[in-house]
C-alpha cells in the first residue's frame, strides 16, 4: 500500500480483506479473541462486543469481565465465553493475573469498552499494554486511560496497536487543549496520519466518514455508513468485529479498515428497513449476514 496515500474504502477494499474460511475448517482455525470490557455502570457494551465477534466469523470468543457481572454477562452470553476477572464490580489490579492467563491462549486483545474510569481500570490497562506482545485493540475506556500517559503507546512501537477513538477520545490523546469541537473542526486526514505515523499505531477515528490511518502514513476514508451509528453502543460493535477479522487471520490494516466498511454496510443494510432514526447497534449486528453474503458471492469482473 503506498505511504502517504488517501485511499477510499469500498466494496472490493472489504471483499480482499476479508480473511477466507476453509470448508473443512474447525474453530481452533478460525482465530481466538480475548475482548476485556464492562463494569457495574456499563453491562451492555461488553455483550455487545462478544455478540459482534461471534456473528463475524471468530471461532472462540472470550469475553472477560469483572467478577461482580460475571452471571449477568454469563446469562446473556450463549456463544462466547464468559471469563470472571476478579471479584469486584469493576476492572481491578486483582484481576490481572487471570487477564494475563486467558490472553496466553488467545491471539488478539480488545480492551475498553465498558470499562469505565473507576480507581484501578488505568492500571491494568498500562500493565497490559506494556506487556503483551499480542495484537490489541484498544477503544473507550481503555483509550481514556492514555490520557497523560502517550508514552505507554509509543513504547508499543513494533506491535500491533489499534486505536478506535471518537473525536473526544482524540481530541484527549493528542492534549494541549484540544476540544472534540477543535477535532471535527480540524483537518481529520492529517491529524490521524500524523498521530499513526508518530506512535506506529493504527488509527481508526470515527465519525462521519471515518478514517483508518496507519503508520506508513497512508488514509484509508470509509465511504459506508449513515447517521444511525451516532448511539452508544455502536463503537463497542465495531471493536468486536475488528478484533474477529484480526483473530482470523486479516492484517491489521485489513481488519481496520475492512472492519470499518463492514460496520457501516451492516448499519445501511439496518437503515433500509428500520430507518436511522429506529435502528440499534443490535441490528447492525443482525444485519451482518447480507454483508457477508455480499462480499463472498463471486467477485464481478
Amino acid at each position: 500500500m503506498p505511504d502517504g496515500k488517501e485511499i477510499q474504502v469500498g466494496k472490493a477494499f472489504a471483499r480482499w480483506a476479508l480473511p477466507p474460511r476453509k470448508a473443512d475448517g474447525h474453530k481452533g482455525d478460525f482465530g481466538k479473541a480475548f475482548l476485556v470490557g464492562g463494569s457495574r455502570a456499563y453491562t451492555g457494551a461488553p455483550y455487545l462486543m462478544a455478540a459482534s465477534a461471534v456473528c463475524s466469523g471468530c471461532g472462540l470468543v472470550y469475553l472477560g469481565i469483572p467478577g461482580g457481572i460475571w452471571a449477568l454477562e454469563a446469562s446473556r452470553c450463549v456463544s462466547a465465553i464468559p471469563v470472571a476477572l476478579g471479584d469486584a464490580d469493576a476492572l481491578t489490579p486483582d484481576a490481572l493475573p487471570a487477564l494475563k492467563g486467558q490472553l496466553e491462549a488467545c491471539d488478539v486483545l480488545a480492551l475498553g469498552p465498558g470499562l469505565g474510569r473507576f480507581d484501578g481500570v488505568a492500571d491494568v490497562v498500562w500493565e497490559i499494554l506494556g506487556a503483551t506482545p499480542k495484537p490489541v485493540v484498544l477503544d473507550a475506556d481503555g483509550i481514556n486511560a492514555l490520557d497523560g500517559h502517550i508514552d505507554i503507546l509509543a513504547e508499543r512501537r513494533g506491535r500491533v496497536t489499534i486505536l478506535t477513538p471518537h473525536y473526544g477520545e482524540f481530541a484527549r490523546l493528542l492534549g494541549n487543549g484540544l476540544t472534540p469541537e477543535d477535532v471535527a473542526k480540524g483537518d481529520h486526514i492529517a491529524m490521524a496520519t500524523e498521530f499513526s505515523v508518530k506512535y506506529g499505531c493504527i488509527l481508526v477515528l470515527k465519525g462521519h466518514r471515518t478514517i483508518t490511518a496507519t503508520p506508513s502514513g497512508t488514509a484509508l476514508v470509509n465511504t459506508s455508513g449513515n447517521s444511525g451509528l451516532a448511539k452508544g453502543g455502536s463503537g463497542d460493535v465495531l471493536t468486536g468485529l475488528i478484533a474477529s477479522l484480526l483473530a482470523q487471520g486479516a492484517t491489521p490494516v485489513q481488519a481496520a479498515a475492512g472492519g470499518v466498511w463492514i460496520h457501516g454496510r451492516a448499519a445501511d443494510f439496518a437503515a433500509d428497513t428500520l430507518t436511522p432514526y429506529a435502528m440499534t447497534p443490535m441490528d447492525v449486528i443482525s444485519a451482518f449476514p447480507p454483508v457477508f453474503m455480499e462480499l463472498t458471492e463471486t467477485a464481478e469482473a
